[in-house]
């Protein structure tokens, strides 16, 4: 277990010394998918273990971002302002949990799809501290244009990394055992003694440090945010298509996922950016009607078959 704790980092040191050297393009598509791998396993904590959909992504993110802005503008380090933002999601998530995390299924949905549009409109009026709809600018990291390019990307694929390696001990974990058995039958398992309050409010909380963290450095990557931005509903679509891509629940599933996503947004986004947002309702919708477990459901084919024939590859 703890060997299978580290593949995550030596992936990423690995997608990093191979990434770090090329063109600003390829530079931005890595750095853009450590981002999304980030948003996807983490929504796989709470929407694929769990079985809770939130659509609360966006505003985590854009939680995160805002709290890096702010404490960047203040003089603090992009370092320790990323981790401010992470602790600062977590503690916004846990008091969230225990106020709607008692409701399930599509009133759950509903409930935490709202809350992006809270902290979008609380963020607009706010203007002493956050600009209001005129957005924050964020100060420069010191260096060149392709050495900032460089640290961006490292950070991103930390953060991913870790994300990883937080679901590889989460699915070993009695907490893991616990989620999994909420989303099976939540009932049932409260007859059996899951504490089901105390399990889901965990993954809630997981499921957002990460991503308040990816929202810093998106923040500080770009230099200028605004509530329209980095409270984006797509954002919270995203991870969901990602993981229903590769499969909801699987271990591996929301890499894979984040692959073919990222393959789609670059393929067909920029000539059809007019319809975007309904494009990703549209393969929501049918994903969950034709392939409830992902891209891997085609003929049989499974992730894990797919890493095991890697794996005796010569």
């Amino acid at each position: 277990m703890r060997t299978q704790l580290w593949l995550p980092f030596a992936g990423a040191a690995l997608a990093f010394a191979l990434l770090s050297q090329t063109d600003a393009y390829l530079l931005r598509l890595a750095t853009t998918f450590g981002m999304y791998v980030t948003l996807a396993f983490s929504w796989n904590v709470i929407g694929g273990f769990a079985g809770y959909p939130s659509f609360a992504t966006a505003a985590f993110f854009g939680l995160g971002a805002y709290v890096t802005a702010v404490a960047q503008s203040q003089g603090l380090s992009l370092a320790w302002a990323v981790v401010l933002a992470g602790l600062v999601a977590s503690a916004f998530s846990s008091l969230l949990g225990l106020a709607i995390l008692h409701l399930r299924g599509r009133y759950f949905a509903i409930a935490s799809l709202v809350i992006a549009e809270v902290l979008r409109q609380l963020t607009n009026s706010w203007t002493a501290v956050t600009g209001g709809g005129m957005g924050i600018n964020l100060p420069l990291v010191g260096g060149s244009t392709f050495g900032q390019a460089q640290i961006y990307l490292a950070a991103m694929l930390l953060i991913a990394a870790t994300t990883i390696a937080v679901t590889l001990w989460l699915h070993q974990s009695r907490l893991g055992m616990a989620l999994r058995c909420i989303a099976q039958n939540e009932d049932a398992a409260q007859i059996l003694g899951v504490d089901t309050r105390r399990a889901k409010t965990a993954a809630f909380v997981l499921s957002s440090v990460f991503v308040g963290c990816a929202g810093g450095v998106y923040a500080s990557w770009v230099t200028y945010i605004d509530p329209t931005d980095v409270f984006d509903g797509a954002l919270s679509v995203k991870p969901i298509l990602m993981v229903l891509l590769g499969g909801v629940g699987t271990l591996w599933g929301p890499l894979f996922g984040t692959l073919a996503y990222l393959g789609l947004e670059e393929l067909l986004w920029r000539n059809i950016l007019e319809f975007h947002a309904g494009v990703l309702g549209l393969m929501v919708v049918l994903l969950v009607l034709f392939l409830p477990q992902g891209l891997g459901q085609v003929r049989g084919v499974s992730w894990p078959r797919l890493l095991r024939w890697a794996r005796r590859a010569p």
